[in-house]
Parts: C-alpha cells; sequence; structure tokens
C-alpha cells in the first residue's frame, strides 16, 4: 500500500480500521490525518467541504448517540494505491439516542441501521466521498415517519429557506476522484441489471435473483424471496416514471474465499409525476441518490443468481425535496 501507513495490511484494512479509530476509539483529531483538508462530502440531505466541517458533524453524532458502533461488513473496492483506490463500505451500525441533536430530544432510543459509503483514498487520505445513511430506519425506530419527522425538520433548521438543502446537481461540487471503477463482469452484470429494472423489464427479477434472495432496502426492511425485491424497485421506479436512471460508479470483485461482489452508485433524476412509493404525485424535481451491493452465486448448477442485495438511499432527503416543492409544511 504505497503512500498509506504500514500498520494497515490491504485497502478494507485501512478503512474499517479508520472507521473504528475515528468513531468508537474517538480519534476525532485522526481526521486531520485521514481526511483531506479539502474533501468533499456528499450526503442526499447536503454537500460539504472541509475536513474541519467533518469533524464538526462527527462529534455531534457521537454527542447524540455516545455508544455507537460502526461494524464493516464489507469494503468493495477498485484502483490502486498510486493513483487512489475508491472504496464502497457497507456498515451495520448500532446507536442508542441519547443526546438531543439533528434528529431532536433524546428518546433513548436503541437502533440498528446501514450505511454505504463511495470514498476515494490517496496518500493515506480520503478526499472524495459520497455517504448514504439509511434515516429513514433510524427515524422510524424512533416513532417518526419520514415525511412527519422531515417536516420537523425543516421547522428545526429555521424553514424553508434557512434548512439545509438536498443534494442536486446544482449544488453538487467536483471532486478529484473522476473515476467509473472497473471493468469485472460483476460489476456490468450488476449495473446491467438496474438499468433493466429501471427500463421497466421487471422479468429481471426472475431472471437474475435467487429465488431465496435476502434484500435489504432503505427502512430498514430485510426481506426474503423476490417479491420483496419486486415490489421495491418497481414502487420507486413508478414514483419517477420519467426520471433518468444514471449508472456513475460499478465495481466487481473476486476475492479469494469471499463470494463474487459487486457496487453500484447511481441515481434517478426527475419529475416525482407517478404513483408509487411517494404516493400522490407532486410535480417535484428530485434527485435520488442510491448505492447497491451485491452478492452472486452458484447454488444449482450453471445458474449465478444474484443472491444478497442491498441498496440504500435516504427517504428523509426524498421527502424534503417534495416538502419544499409544495410549501407543505
Amino acid at each position: 500500500m504505497k503512500g498509506f501507513d504500514p500498520k494497515f495490511r490491504d485497502f478494507p484494512d485501512y478503512i474499517v480500521g479508520i472507521t473504528k479509530e475515528i468513531w468508537e476509539d474517538r480519534g476525532l483529531a485522526t481526521l486531520h490525518e485521514y481526511y483531506a483538508p479539502n474533501i468533499v462530502v456528499r450526503m442526499p440531505g447536503s454537500v460539504s467541504t472541509g475536513n474541519q466541517g467533518v469533524i464538526a458533524a462527527t462529534a455531534a453524532t457521537l454527542a447524540e448517540f455516545p455508544d455507537r458502533t460502526l461494524l464493516g461488513e464489507d469494503v468493495i473496492w477498485s484502483g490502486t494505491p498510486e493513483d487512489g483506490m475508491l472504496s464502497s463500505h457497507r456498515i451495520l451500525s448500532t446507536a442508542t439516542h441519547l443526546g438531543d441533536g439533528q434528529f431532536g430530544a433524546a428518546t433513548g432510543k436503541k437502533l440498528v441501521y446501514r450505511i454505504l459509503a463511495d470514498c476515494h483514498a490517496k496518500n493515506n487520505a480520503i478526499d472524495d466521498e459520497w455517504l448514504i445513511r439509511d434515516n429513514g430506519a433510524v427515524v422510524r425506530q424512533m416513532g417518526w415517519e419520514p415525511k412527519e419527522y422531515t417536516r420537523d425538520l425543516i421547522a428545526r433548521e429555521g424553514g424553508p429557506e434557512a434548512c439545509a438543502k438536498p443534494l442536486t446537481p446544482d449544488n453538487d461540487l467536483d471532486g478529484p476522484y473522476q473515476g467509473r471503477g472497473n471493468e469485472n463482469a460483476w460489476g456490468q452484470r450488476h449495473a446491467d441489471l438496474l438499468r433493466r429494472m429501471m427500463k421497466a423489464d421487471m422479468t429481471a427479477v426472475t431472471s437474475e435473483y435467487d429465488r431465496a434472495v435476502q434484500s435489504e432496502y432503505p427502512g430498514g426492511a430485510t426481506g426474503h424471496g423476490r417479491d420483496p425485491v419486486d415490489r421495491f424497485w418497481m414502487s420507486l421506479r413508478a414514483s419517477l416514471p420519467s426520471a433518468k436512471f444514471t449508472v456513475h460508479h460499478q465495481i466487481g470483485r473476486d476475492d479469494p474465499n469471499m463470494p463474487p461482489r459487486s457496487a453500484i452508485r447511481w441515481s434517478l433524476h426527475g419529475k416525482h409525476d407517478g404513483w408509487g412509493c411517494l404516493g400522490a404525485p407532486t410535480g417535484a424535481d428530485l434527485y435520488v441518490l442510491g448505492i447497491s451491493h451485491a452478492e452472486w452465486g452458484e447454488l444449482i448448477g450453471g445458474e449465478i443468481k444474484l443472491r444478497r442485495e442491498w441498496t440504500l438511499l435516504d427517504e428523509t432527503a426524498i421527502w424534503k425535496q417534495i416538502l419544499l416543492h409544495t410549501g407543505d409544511l
């Protein structure tokens, strides 16, 4: 790992290791080393630059959730230490809502939720990031529905003019990473699958997903079998039938002692002009950032299928765009 601290055995060890060091070991000061001074951080709910902002946000989150753990489930990555590497890091987080903060007055609720984060690293520092936290799962475990929570959040942030604005192509910022991933066949197969479903070819669910597929979707929704897969992707596309679907980044990997895996970062951008998971059409212009992970395998000889899928988007950021458009505050 040229340019990286020799204590890290490989890139997944670096990503998992610094995450624990920063959050669980309270090494916030290490963000000066591990995050570049001008890092660009994109979340569906906001865009920010600079590691000082990252440090402040990390401290605020730890004040609200002081016992938070971040369990690294997988790191799907591409690139080289010399040119820079992109990790798609899947995290299962546990936390107790013990402090007041972004999610309102402390509730004492114990939470379990996922995060998917794409991070570009070079010379021992992360300088570009796309991060999606399953805020739908967080707020539901606190007793909110995402729409009502988001309405309350807008008010607490000072109203529609003052509140933090969700990520869109108009306010996105260019960072140093301009790569598109790698050309591994598993990433290509995954990207092709998503494109088929976004073109309303839902026969892809039967042809590509294992009959016993396990799915993990926004809101902490765990599914088994093909029906939850069909419902999730169908209802999302039905809400945004004319929106443009774009694959921004794709990675596939074949690693020893691991199943074939893939990671796709994608977006939907367009009008909320259909009936689906977002209810009655509002005409709001929506930007939905998503990240999907998949594991592939051959349970029956000659039939390689998608056996486990994880997809995240931020429901609260979507509802914020809708509420700011409709004025239903």
